[in-house]
């Protein structure tokens, strides 16, 4: 045999070894993220449809009047809002003085730009309603679900 043919030969083997090689890295990838794609869908989903399906609205708190907040560069904001209690919250009366200190601490020198959007006043009213979920949540009860700006005038 010549030369050439050995070395042709013993490179065959070589390039089959790394492309069937490749097709295992790739199936076990597809796979992989298949697998992941559908525990996300199927059982994660199922989870969180569970917890949201368990709240069942309630009473709504009104507070009282507005209250006028200091944002920065001396403009201000005129904020009234209720919350959406749950049905686990029962009829017993809420103190709302917590609800009413964290929201004056969230709005608190905002910059008026921020919430002259639709997007910037969505997500002070989310991080607010964070705040207040965690502040009246309680016990393993979720009492507060949601909020509802009855009044928001930025100047």
């Amino acid at each position: 045999m010549s030369k050439d043919n050995k070395e042709a030969t013993a490179d065959a083997p070589k390039k089959k070894s790394k492309k069937l090689l490749m097709i295992i890295i790739l199936a076990v990838v597809l796979l992989g993220g298949g697998g992941t794609g559908a525990y996300f869908m199927f059982f994660k989903g199922d989870a969180a449809e569970a917890a949201e399906v368990k709240l069942v609205k309630g009473a709504v708190i009104g507070i009282d009047g507005t209250m006028t907040i200091n944002l920065a560069d001396a403009h201000y904001l005129k904020l009234g809002f209720a919350m959406q209690m749950t049905e686990e919250a029962g009829e017993e009366e809420i103190d709302t003085a917590e609800a009413i200190d964290l929201a004056i601490d969230q709005y608190t020198g905002m910059e008026i730009a921020e919430l002259e959007t639709e997007k910037g006043r969505l997500k002070a009213k989310a991080e607010l309603l964070e705040k207040i979920e965690k502040a009246y949540n309680v016990d393993d009860k979720h009492l507060v679900m949601g909020l509802y700006f009855t009044s928001f005038v930025t100047q």
